[in-house]
C-alpha cells in the first residue's frame, strides 16, 4: 500500500514528507494505523548525526495507534485493538530476554533498522529500502511492526497520552521506579527537564521522594517541572548547580538522574551525589562524548554510576501498569503535551524542540 511518511535521507537535512510503499505484514507482524507520534530528541540525534542509522529511514519511535490487520500467526492482537508501540519489541529467546531484560533484546539490536527477518517493509517510490526506526517508524500514517511491539492500551486514554507512554513516560518513570527504586524520603536531582526528565520527576514523586530538585538552563522548563512534582529548581546557567544541590540536601543527593545526554551533565550528576549515592544516566549522549569523572571520587565516596535504557522496564508488563497509574491520576501525561503538529509540520516540530518551549510535542494523525 502507499502511505505518507517523513523520510530522512541525510544527516543535517530536513525530513521529506512523501508517499512511500509499505509492504503487507508478514508472519508475526501487524499493520498499525498510527494515531499519534511523539516528537522525541532521540530522533533528533539521528538527524544531527550524533547517532547512526541506515539511510534513508522513516523515523519515529514514540507512538500509538490501532491494529488495521495482522499477519500469519499473530494471536496477541486483532484488528480494531488500540495499542502502544514499543521500540524494543523483544524476541523472547535471546540471552537478554531469557535473563529477564527484554528491553535489552540482543536480536532486536542485531537487526537494528530492519524487522526481525532482517528486511524492510518500507520503500521509496524510487525503489530504495527505508530503515525502520526502532522497528516502529511511526512518522507515517501506517506502519508495520512486530507483534511483540504492540502493547494493549486502555480505551480511557487518548492516542497522545498512549504515544508518550511508548517512550518518554516509561523511560522517565521507569528510571526512578524500576531502575533506581527510589524510596520514600529520598533526595534527588533531575538534570534536564525535557520530556524524559519531567517523567523522572513524576516517577520520583510517585515513589515518595521528598526532595526533588529540577536542574535546567531554561527558566520556563524549571517552572514547568514544578507542575509535575519538583520541590526545588536550580537554574544551572546562573548558579553553581552542584553547590546548590549539596546545600539544599545537606550533603548531596541519594540519586542524581542525568536526563539531558552529555558528558558534562553526567559528571555533574556524579558530583551531586552524597556518599554511597547513585548517578542514573538516562539521556542519550552523542557518540564519542565522554565524562571526565575521577575514579577516586567513586572509590572514596562509594558512589555508583549506572545506565538505564527504556527505564529498565519490561514494556509488555510495565506499560499497562503505567497506563493504569495515568488513569488513576497518579501520573499526569495529558499536561505534558503542549504542542500538536500534522505530519507535514514535522520539520517545524524539530525546530521547536531546541527552542524555549516546554513540554512535549506530538504529531497527531
Amino acid at each position: 500500500m502507499r502511505i505518507s511518511a517523513a523520510v530522512l535521507y541525510d544527516v543535517n537535512k530536513p525530513y521529506s514528507v512523501e508517499t512511500v510503499e509499505l509492504d503487507a505484514p508478514k508472519r508475526g507482524e501487524v499493520l498499525i494505523k498510527v494515531g499519534a507520534a511523539g516528537v522525541c530528541r532521540s530522533d533528533l540525534h539521528f538527524q544531527k548525526g550524533e547517532a547512526t542509522i541506515a539511510l534513508p529511514a522513516v523515523m519515529g519511535h514514540e507512538g500509538a495507534g490501532t491494529v488495521a490487520s495482522v499477519g500469519e500467526g499473530v494471536t496477541m492482537v486483532k484488528p480494531g485493538d488500540r495499542v502502544i508501540l514499543s521500540f524494543v519489541p523483544n524476541c523472547g529467546h535471546c540471552h537478554s530476554c531469557e535473563s529477564g531484560r527484554p528491553h535489552l533484546c540482543d536480536e532486536h539490536a542485531r537487526t537494528t533498522g530492519k524487522l526481525y527477518d532482517n528486511t524492510s517493509r518500507l520503500h521509496t517510490l524510487a525503489g530504495q529500502d527505508c530503515a525502520h526506526m526502532g522497528k516502529v517508524a511511526c512518522f507515517a500514517d501506517y506502519t508495520v511492526v512486530p507483534e511483540m511491539g504492540c502493547v494493549p492500551a486502555p480505551a480511557a486514554l487518548d492516542f497522545e497520552q498512549l504515544a508518550l507512554i511508548g517512550c518518554s513516560v516509561t523511560t522517565g518513570v521507569g528510571a526512578a521506579v524500576f531502575n533506581a527504586r527510589v524510596q520514600p524520603g529520598d533526595a534527588l536531582a533531575v538534570i534536564g527537564c525535557g520530556g524524559v526528565g519531567l517523567n523522572v520527576i513524576q516517577g520520583a514523586r510517585l515513589a515518595g521522594a521528598t526532595t526533588i530538585i529540577a536542574v535546567d538552563v531554561k527558566d520556563a522548563a524549571l517552572d514547568f517541572a514544578r507542575m509535575f512534582g519538583a520541590t526545588h529548581a536550580v537554574y544551572a546557567r546562573a548558579e553553581n548547580a552542584v553547590a546548590r544541590m549539596h546545600g539544599l540536601t545537606g550533603g548531596g543527593a541519594h540519586f542524581a538522574f542525568e536526563a539531558y545526554g552529555s558528558g558534562a551533565t553526567t559528571k555533574m550528576a556524579v558530583d551531586m551525589l552524597r556518599k554511597r549515592g547513585t548517578a542514573v544516566i538516562v539521556g542519550i549522549a552523542p557518540l564519542g562524548d565522554t565524562a571526565p569523572i575521577e575514579p577516586v571520587v567513586l572509590t572514596r565516596g562509594e558512589k555508583t554510576v549506572t545506565g538505564t535504557y527504556y527505564g529498565s522496564a519490561h514494556p509488555r508488563q510495565d506499560m499497562p501498569r503505567i497506563a493504569d497509574w495515568v488513569e488513576r491520576g497518579r501520573l499526569d501525561v495529558a499536561r505534558l503535551v503542549t504542542r500538536r503538529y500534522t505530519l507535514g509540520e514535522i520539520n517545524r516540530a524539530y525546530e521547536d524542540i531546541d527552542s524555549e518551549l516546554v513540554g512535549r510535542g506530538v504529531i497527531v494523525f
